[in-house]
């Protein structure tokens, strides 16, 4: 992407926006654990529940949930406000006011679609009596791109891209590779939040069953099941007292329609896709041997 030896203050600059989007996406799966009630994140309690249990543990006055969520919107708030602070303090360091400018867009777009995807993620869990199924695939595909794949993958790529002094060429390869790579990686979390085993994702098995997750997996499973089937896995599906044997059912449902073998393939199919943008790039032949790995480190996991 550049011949000239990176500078110490680049470098720093780098590291800096590098840990605002730590904090960005920490402050995300705050917010996004209690919109979900989740009780776990990586095999700990939530930040809400966190605090919930504080506050039984103090004996304080007033409702010890109502509290948990209270604080951990707050905290997620708090680590927003941070994130947007060290990425000032990093662009104000890397002495590129054009580049600094141009990461500082693409950092906003991505705070915008992100958000925007939370809540298409929130309405698909309610509006999706209205739809039909293919309204619902299509919607699904949209809630994985807004909300995971873009901030993942797509947008912290090209932040570090746009501070580099990347072209507008290396951007598209870039945004090209991102962004099918981004989908394959949402798509495996969907199939570990049904399918994973706790002790690797520290999270319950079918946690996503409970929360009534309506993902591609999910309108795949219902478009290819018996009108009496699907009744049965649209009222067990977000119940969050599933138990062992109703979340069996569930992921049987999954399994036997094909949606399962569906989902794989697609994550292949979008490997593939983002491999693909790589074979003729401008970019750095050590960039482009990383990017390559990439694919296979967030894609082939069990966590």
């Amino acid at each position: 992407m550049r011949e000239t030896p990176v500078t110490q203050r680049e470098l720093d600059a780098v590291i800096g926006a590098a840990s605002s989007l730590e904090l960005f996406h920490a402050a995300a799966l705050v917010h996004d654990d209690v919109i979900d009630n989740s009780d776990t994140r990586r095999g700990e309690p939530s930040a809400h529940r966190r605090f919930a249990e504080r506050h039984e543990a103090r004996r304080w006055a007033g409702d010890a949930a109502g509290f948990g969520t209270s604080a951990a919107i707050l905290l997620g708030d708090l680590l927003l406000g941070w994130s947007d602070e060290l990425l000032d303090d990093a662009l104000s360091e890397l002495g590129h006011p054009e580049r600094a400018r141009a990461a500082r867009r693409l950092f906003n777009t991505m705070r915008t679609e992100v958000t925007a995807g939370q809540y298409l993620d929130v309405l698909e869990e309610n509006a999706w009596v209205e739809r039909d199924e293919e309204q619902l695939l299509d919607a699904a595909r949209r809630v994985v791109i807004f909300k995971s794949a873009k901030y993942s993958i797509e947008s912290p790529l090209l932040i570090g891209a746009a501070l580099g002094g990347a072209s507008e060429t290396q951007l598209e390869t870039l945004a090209e590779f991102g962004l099918p790579l981004g989908i394959a990686f949402q798509l495996r979390d969907d199939l570990l939040g049904v399918f994973g085993d706790a002790a690797v994702t520290g999270k319950p098995s079918g946690d996503d069953l409970r929360e009534g997750k309506r993902t591609m997996l999910v309108a795949l499973t219902r478009s290819r099941v018996s009108a009496s089937v699907r009744r049965v896995f649209d009222e067990l599906l977000g119940d969050p007292r599933l138990d062992t044997e109703q979340v069996l059912m569930l992921q049987g449902a999954m399994r036997d329609s094909g949606a399962v073998d569906e989902i794989e393939g697609i994550i292949d199919r979008e490997v593939r896709r983002a491999n693909a943008a790589l074979d003729e790039a401008s970019l750095a032949p050590e960039a482009i041997a990383a990017l390559r790995k990439l694919t296979a480190r967030v894609t082939d996991r069990e966590a």
